[in-house]
């Protein structure tokens, strides 16, 4: 006998709805995957939790809304406790999914194995929410259609597990894939449960009793719709704004990161150049150091120092040293190995530290690196030339610490620039003592200012027609506390090397103005004096200021300063040169050309010069006798001196030859030991006032106690 059932049918709208939230629980189950990937830990545990609930409500929603949109021509009710364990079935099995997702690998048994758990489990919420139509007499199943049903659950988990598994990782287009993804499962999810629906037949007769006692679905659907897109939309909404939270936290990071990096390398490198800096450069040396100890091997440390670096930075500006010093790096760089240090310093000194078997691979560095760097820069249309001193040390020789090692090479270095640059020398021990000695000239001259140990002395400068004083150049000289009388070619250079010729100059520049103003208000209004420029005073931006104010300060007429410039600087950057000397002469200060006829002077830009005066160099008088080549050398110096009005001086004449010849040939003005050596400012006026002074003969100004030398020596 063949049994009778109710006809059913399906509300299509919550048929769709259905599949609508099918495709958003399937989504959401695919975002925490990959919120839970991404995390770790504690966080990784509330995510799993979270997701496991609301991946559950959205999937047993969706077989509870399939299940509302089935129609019987009898009553329908919900019994509570069988709805509410189909919910936590579905939260379990969530929970399950996500876990095994979770996990670093998926292998196919373990696949396998979940996949038939998940889909027994997806089953099981499926038929238990039909049980809780409590239907009297029970539902009878399609047996094909129920086990089918059953293996589409089965397959569906598998593929959901995998697609899931798959797109756990934030990649680049990775939320399309997600969403077709979630189209995939929410159809292979709603064929599961349609399927197990259709499985489902209702005996003529049958009554469900859950219909007065449960719950009921009128209004039940629209509660479940609500609650199940809420929970799934906030599940979304907590995920979205939990990624933009951790990308803007992983920007942050990368952007502390990218902070600390570049806080690193200035700390550890030279800005400039890129180089190691001095920091680094000791780590490198220590850790040489220690491999070398331990495996008895050698290697060397080279301190290199530029020559004719400060007179271009001087004279170009900075920006133009900077770039050479750039190209310089890249040049020391490009002739080492990778597994050799190449460091700055600071200013032009340079390290390297290479391995090396024996002295001989050292020398082979160090000549290499001269020539390279000896070859011609060409910097912003300036083609220009410097040279390498340096000094080379040998661990463990020359020294078992890295203070020794670089103390050692510095000496060496300055060796190197003491016998003529632009070369290499290993360091002997003999040059400790010099380094020492220097350090400690360096350490005095430091307090020489403070400790009022300079003195200025005056070398009085004859008219050669008539014998009279008409002036005196100024001369520094040291006295020292223990080594006596310092004479000026021990501390000029180190002076100028260390800067220290700022201060030492102003000074002299003060002590001349307040001397000769005495000398003024004694009655000597024509006396002149003479101060000496170095190059590094001329290239002081702050020099026309420190003149006026030295003048005002002292009271002192500009028209009784005369400013002496070698002529070697003021050729070295001629419009430079034109443009201070031009605002110097503007002051009403005579302009004095020294050591003239030792540079290479362009008579273009000689005439263009504010100039006064032009002295003859000591050089060229020495030898001077008729007929010799200087006799025509200083000749022709007086003559173009005469053509371009300017006032000619000899200085150095030491005999009645020399000073005849001089007058003779047309010379303006003399100084010279053969009419007053340089003297203290009393000495000064005690041989001008005892001196006998005739237009025919120039005697020799001198006292038992005047200071002796061979020469005189100047700031220049």
């Amino acid at each position: 006998m063949l049994t009778a059932y109710y006809a059913a049918h399906y509300d299509t709208l919550l048929v769709l709805i259905s599949l609508l939230v099918a495709i958003l629980a399937s989504y959401t189950a695919l975002d925490m995957a990959e919120r839970i990937n991404a995390t770790q830990h504690k966080a990784a545990a509330l995510w799993l939790a979270g997701g496991a609930f609301a991946m559950g409500v959205g999937i047993w929603s969706m077989h509870f809304i399939g299940m509302l949109s089935f129609r019987l021509p009898i009553a329908l009710g919900y019994d509570l406790t069988l709805t509410i364990t189909s919910l936590a079935i579905a939260v379990v099995a969530s929970g399950f999914a996500l876990w095994r997702i979770s996990q670093p690998t998926l292998p196919v048994l373990q696949l396998s194995v979940s996949a038939l758990l998940m889909g027994i489990a997806i089953a099981a919420m499926h038929y238990t929410g039909m049980a809780a139509l409590r239907m009297t007499p029970g539902i009878e199943y399609n047996p094909l259609l129920f086990s089918l049903s059953i293996l589409i659950a089965i397959a569906a988990s598998g593929a959901a597990l995998w697609i899931a598994f798959t797109l756990r990782k934030n990649r680049p287009h990775m939320k399309r894939a997600r969403a077709m993804a979630a189209v995939v499962m929410g159809v292979a999810i709603i064929g599961m449960h349609y399927t197990g629906m259709a499985a489902a037949n209702f005996p003529l007769g049958s009554i469900c009793t859950a219909a007065s006692e449960g719950i009921p679905p009128g209004w039940l659907a629209l509660v479940v719709i609500i609650v199940t897109l809420s929970v799934l939309a906030i599940a979304l909404l907590t995920s979205v704004l939990d990624t933009r939270l951790e990308s803007h936290t992983s920007l942050l990071a990368k952007s502390l990161a990218v902070a600390n990096q570049e806080l690193t390398r200035q700390a550890l490198q030279d800005n400039l150049t890129k180089l190691p800096n001095r920091t680094l450069l000791e780590d490198r040396l220590n850790q040489i150091l220690h491999k070398a100890e331990r495996t008895h091997t050698r290697f060397a440390l080279m301190f290199i120092d530029l020559d004719g670096f400060k007179a271009i930075n001087d004279s170009l500006g900075h920006h133009i040293g900077d770039m050479l010093l750039i190209e310089v790096a890249q040049r020391i760089r490009g002739s080492i190995r990778a597994q050799d240090t190449a460091a700055r310093l600071g200013g032009d000194e340079f390290v390297l530290l290479i391995e090396v078997t024996e002295p001989e691979d050292a020398a082979s560095v160090a000549d290499k690196l001269c020539n390279i760097i000896n070859q011609p820069f060409n910097i912003d249309l300036h083609t220009l030339g410097v040279s390498a001193s340096v000094g080379i040390t040998i661990y463990p020789d020359d020294g078992q610490t890295p203070h020794d090692l670089l103390v050692n090479a510095d000496a060496a270095m300055y060796h190197t620039k003491s016998t003529g640059r632009n070369g290499y020398h290993f360091f002997e021990t003999s040059m400790n003592t010099n380094a020492h000695n220097q350090l400690q000239v360096i350490q005095d001259l430091r307090l020489a200012l403070e400790r009022k140990e300079f003195q200025l002395h005056y070398q009085p400068k004859f008219n050669t027609l008539n014998g009279m004083v008409v002036g005196a150049e100024a001369l520094l000289r040291w006295q020292h506390p223990t080594r006596g009388m310092i004479a000026p070619d021990d501390f000029i250079a180190l002076a100028e090397k260390t800067g220290l010729i700022v201060p030492i100059g102003e000074w002299v520049l003060d002590e001349a103005c307040r001397q000769m103003r005495v000398w003024h208000d004694e009655g000597n209004q024509h006396w002149k004096v003479a101060v000496n420029l170095s190059a590094v005073q001329f290239s002081n931006d702050h020099l026309i200021e420190l003149v006026q104010t030295t003048l005002t300060r002292n009271d002192f007429p500009a028209s009784g300063l005369i400013l002496e410039v070698t002529e070697s600087t003021a050729m070295h950057d001629v419009e430079a040169s034109l443009r201070i000397l031009d605002k110097l002469a503007g002051l009403g200060i005579d302009i004095s050309i020294d050591d003239f006829g030792t540079g290479y002077s362009s008579l273009l830009y000689l005439k263009r010069l504010p100039a006064t005066e032009l002295k003859i160099d000591r050089g060229f008088i020495r030898d001077l006798a008729q007929g010799s080549n200087d006799s025509s050398i200083v000749a022709a110096i007086i003559a173009l001196g005469r053509s371009l009005n300017l006032h000619i001086v000899a200085e150095g004449v030491e005999t009645e030859e020399q000073q005849t010849y001089l007058t003779v040939l047309g010379c303006d003005a003399m100084q010279g030991y053969l009419m007053g050596r340089p003297m203290t400012p009393d000495q000064f006026m005690d041989a001008i006032r005892t001196a006998a002074l005739v237009p025919t003969q120039v005697e020799l100004l001198s006292t038992k106690n005047m200071p002796s030398g061979s020469h005189s020596a100047t700031i220049q």
